[in-house]
């Protein structure tokens, strides 16, 4: 997130462009599944219409905690709930709207939460989902197999589970109609440190590689941005909305 947050170009903050697209209207229910730390959420208060209301869930207890914390409202809006979204415990036709933010790649079973999705939405309700595309952040897996072509930042590649490119066909043979909104931006970095920070925050094997060549792997980086000035990294992510 620290590095999204340092050097995207586009104007508009992934969170808030997300925000942007759920086009909230006045009475409506929301559900987040896998709401993590509620970032979405944050500084849009003023912003949604009266009689909203939205319940943020995980099936992490920790994780929906540090959402109450991070959004910090008392007005009853919000609500917070811990459940695995595998089985919505939410009676048939209950919101205008459902949302999960870069989580139906991690799932084992999306078909069945995406029929759990459809139980849950209204008649003519819409399901927002986000995910990441095949060339996203592609020059950072470059660098790093550059530098030791064993190393693999992720043990799986998410895009290939659940991506731009995939996506559709799979929310198909639930939904009826599923439009993709892609996010347009890069990354323009100049400093090492931010972009080794998010290699070493990667769910891959790259510790075995790094950790005893931390230094060497710096240095290594470093003279890659010296050479180009700004490293360009792509981005790749968008949302589908599904009715």
């Amino acid at each position: 997130i620290g590095l999204h947050q340092k050097y995207s170009q586009n104007p508009v903050p992934w969170f808030d462009w997300i925000f942007q697209q759920i086009h909230l209207q006045k009475g409506e229910k929301v559900l987040e599944l896998g709401c993590g730390t509620g970032e979405l959420w944050k500084g849009h208060g003023k912003e949604i219409p009266e009689g909203v209301k939205i319940i943020l869930s995980d099936q992490s207890k920790g994780m929906v905690e540090d959402a109450k914390k991070n959004i910090n409202d008392d007005s009853g809006m919000f609500s917070y709930e811990t459940f695995d979204c595998n089985v919505i415990p939410k009676e048939n036709h209950k919101f205008d709207k459902v949302i999960a933010n870069h989580v139906l790649f991690y799932l084992p079973d999306r078909q069945k939460v995406f029929r759990e999705v459809h139980r849950v939405l209204k008649p003519g309700g819409c399901f927002i989902c986000s995910t990441y595309g095949s060339q996203h952040m592609q020059e950072i897996t470059q660098l790093v197999k550059e530098f030791d072509k064993r190393i693999i930042l992720s043990a799986n590649t998410l895009y290939d589970v659940f991506g731009l490119e995939n996506g559709e066909k799979q929310l198909r043979q639930v939904f009826t109609e599923v439009e993709e909104i892609d996010y347009q931006d890069e990354l323009l970095v100049d400093q090492p440190e931010p972009l080794i920070s998010y290699i070493l925050s990667c769910h891959g094997n790259q510790h075995e590689y790094l950790n005893h060549r931390y230094l060497e792997f710096k240095e290594f980086v470093r003279k890659k941005i010296a050479t180009e000035k700004i490293m360009r990294i792509t981005k790749s992510a968008g949302i589908f909305i599904c009715k």
